[in-house]
């Protein structure tokens, strides 16, 4: 069963509130978290929250007492982070300024940094900046099953991290740990055998180390994901290093959590008989991810026709083209399969819309920004609260 509707059912549309919007429920994000409680209890290891993925701070309170901190890419994040969050703070850039690296210096517990270059850089402003501060380098295992190379952070193009090569002649003193982050949707296997890459480059430098953070892309909270494995890796690798490790997915702390609840606006016919439904809501803007993955997400009550193959049309199953309401020519969300006939009105809720949706969108077109609520569905009525509506005034004054 689809871990969408693994756990009781409940309605994420009946809300009082107009679509679209986005709902976040309490019961599964907490249900995340103490799987990756265990995790780290078991393992040892830290697990961060990665902000790039989730960074929706109204429901941080039920995330503060289950992780170690959070993992920003930018200033901005770093800010949220301490203010929101607090706890262990760690920063990653591909690259900073001076004027970046002065804000960090007050609030950041750890960077990490993607060049030599820039470590030396910036070395005597942490050296003087008050604080300890940890440093770390990004290192590149030069190995990656990841397939969408968009997302492969190991391509002969990638600029993330410092290859083999790359630290032969220079001296790691000051240097606190070392990160890599070449995972994404993946298993526990694909973690093994990358750390079998990661140390044939690079163990030589371990016993100079305090820690070392596995990155992302661990799908610890997925349906099936092999935690035992993962558990059984973390400690073999700390018992034979010495090394503590963290790691900061941002997809796993969330997973099943969140949802998009969008309406029906208008339901056409093309010349080739297929029945193509306009939504209140749009892939390019509110989903980006269903675009540049791509992929096709989940509406609960639906099934995507792509997991059909070339089947034909069930009995007493209706075809839809789903389409969000941008001018963009491909801004189609799927194609899906119903129970019985959409008339304008109703509401279709897309399932797995806490990760990189949120964080990303757009009001491109000027497009309304769906609102986000929070709910809990193992308290009767759901305790809904509405953490946030925009308006006219996020789209102006985001312009000049």
């Amino acid at each position: 069963m689809n871990a969408l509707f693994a756990l009781p059912n409940f309605d994420y549309s009946s809300f009082d509130i107009p679509t679209p919007y986005y709902v976040i429920d309490r019961a599964r994000l907490r249900r995340n978290m103490e799987v990756l409680q265990q995790v780290a209890e078991r393992s040892g290891a830290k697990i961060l929250l990665a902000l790039k993925a989730f960074s929706t701070w109204g429901v941080f309170d039920d995330m503060t007492p289950y992780l170690a901190g959070t993992t920003a890419s930018s200033i901005y994040e770093a800010q949220l982070g301490r203010e929101k969050f607090g706890k262990e703070l760690h920063v990653y850039s591909p690259a900073y300024s001076k004027e970046e690296m002065n804000y960090l210096c007050t609030v950041a517990d750890t960077i990490v940094f993607n060049s030599v270059n820039q470590w030396k850089t910036f070395e005597p402003m942490l050296s003087h900046s008050g604080r300890e501060i940890e440093v770390g380098l990004r290192i590149n295992p030069e190995y990656s099953e990841v397939q969408i190379e968009i997302y492969n952070p190991c391509t002969s193009r990638s600029r993330f991290g410092i290859r083999e090569d790359g630290l032969y002649g220079v001296s790691l003193d000051g240097v606190d740990g070392f990160h890599f982050h070449t995972i994404c949707q993946q298993g526990s296997d694909v973690l093994e055998r990358t750390l079998l890459h990661v140390e044939q480059r690079f163990d030589r430098y371990f016993p100079m180390l305090k820690w070392i953070n596995f990155g992302g892309g661990h799908h610890i909270t997925r349906q099936g994901y092999d935690i035992e494995h993962l558990i059984e890796l973390l400690i073999d690798f700390k018992e034979r290093t010495g090394l503590q490790i963290y790691l900061e997915p941002g997809e796993a702390h969330v997973l099943y959590s969140g949802f998009l609840v969008t309406s029906v606006l208008d339901i056409i016919a093309n010349p080739n008989n297929l029945c193509v439904v306009i939504v209140d809501t749009s892939a390019a803007a509110h989903m980006p991810d269903v675009l540049e993955m791509p992929y096709t997400p989940e509406i609960l009550g639906a099934r995507r026709v792509i997991e059909l193959a070339d089947a034909p049309l069930e009995s007493g199953r209706y075809k839809y083209i789903v389409g969000g309401k941008t001018c963009l020519s491909g801004d189609i969300i799927g194609e899906y399969q119903f129970r019985k006939p959409l008339i304008v009105g109703d509401r279709l809720v897309f399932g797995d819309m806490s990760q990189y949706t949120i964080c990303k969108n757009t009001m491109f077109n000027g497009l309304q920004l769906p609102a986000i609520v929070s709910c809990d569905s193992d308290i009767p009525g759901g305790d809904f609260k509405v953490i946030r509506q925009f308006g006219y005034d996020d789209f102006c004054n985001r312009l000049s």
